[in-house]
């Protein structure tokens, strides 16, 4: 029997370890690809420990959540895989989910950037009737994808985008790399709506990446400063550092032309998905946007897994 090597998720509450498993075989309809790189993100993280809707549901299972792969042909592919895995020399997969990546691609440079930027992209492209000359927030900027929001925003053609983050310093590169202004989300509440309202009270979109608290304390400073309460709002809901919940005034749904929306795969067909992935990865291809990659090899799974990001990198598994 051939045998490869594989990370493998053996219980929920330990990194992924690296073993030796039996070659894959394609059932009908698939095709085995070599693997090159896969990205570990936050939602890679999460899938391992069982806390994700995608999250195995009998283990040992693969590690890994998307990858760039080889084909058969020579030619380059990304690929999410979502619940299957990726983190194997070689795996099958479907060819109708397989993204073409132009030649010349840095496999590492792509799946460090694709899940950054992912969220949102797909929220400005799918979620939103968003336009080039409009203006963005971004709440909470400073994480990995929320720095990416910055970049995409501009690269889709907004005019004015605004970095919203607790990191100072991070603000402070964000301003050199393209953010039009910046509010630094302070411990002093009245100082951080005072600055979200004067600095974003027009704004068209936001993208949160925080909720909780603080997206209370933003929405109600935002919409209070509005000079033009019937200018549509659009709050898109993309992460959930600063909580889950949210209390919702509907004095400001209804005095606001302001809507609430989620974004994420389940809010996008799959089709749609499908469509944007491809866009998404010919920009990166075309230097559009770029996530540092932090290398490590197969067999430095465990150490891969523990290995905590500085802002603009982002670990990724080289095969």
């Amino acid at each position: 029997m051939s045998m490869i090597n594989a990370a493998l998720v053996e219980s929920f509450d330990e990194p992924p370890h690296f073993r030796s498993i039996p070659a894959p075989e394609a059932a009908p309809g698939q095709e085995v690809v070599d693997v090159l790189a896969v990205g570990v993100h936050r939602a890679t993280k999460g899938i391992a420990a069982g806390k994700h809707y995608t999250s195995p549901k009998k283990l040992p299972a693969l590690a890994g959540a998307d990858a760039v792969v080889r084909r058969a042909d020579g030619t380059l592919a990304f690929i999410m895989p979502m619940g299957a895995g990726s983190l194997a020399e070689r795996i099958a997969i479907d060819p109708a989910t397989a993204i073409p990546v132009p030649d010349g691609t840095d496999p590492a440079l792509l799946v460090a950037t694709m899940n950054p930027a992912l969220s949102s992209w797909a929220a400005l492209r799918t979620r939103v009737p968003f336009q080039a000359g409009q203006s963005v927030l971004v709440h909470g900027a400073t994480g990995n994808a929320g720095s990416m929001a910055v970049k995409v925003a501009k690269h889709l053609g907004a005019e004015r985008v605004i970095a919203a983050g607790r990191n100072r310093a991070r603000l402070d590169e964000l301003a050199a790399e393209g953010a039009d202004d910046i509010v630094q989300l302070a411990p002093d509440q009245d100082a951080t709506a005072a600055a979200l309202a004067e600095t974003a009270a027009e704004v068209d979109v936001v993208l949160d990446y925080v909720w909780g608290p603080p997206t209370e304390l933003a929405m109600q400073a935002v919409l209070e400063a509005r000079t033009q309460h019937t200018r549509l709002l659009d709050w898109v809901q993309i992460g959930g550092m600063g909580g889950d919940t949210i209390t919702l005034s509907g004095h400001a749904m209804r005095s606001n032309a302001f809507r609430v929306l989620g974004s994420g795969i389940g809010a996008v067909p799959m089709d749609v998905m499908q469509r944007e992935f491809t866009e998404l990865v010919a920009a990166i291809a075309a230097g559009g946007m770029a996530v540092r990659p932090h290398p490590f090899p197969l067999d430095q799974v465990e150490t891969a897994w523990a290995h905590q990001d500085a802002p603009g990198e982002r670990t990724v598994i080289l095969l």
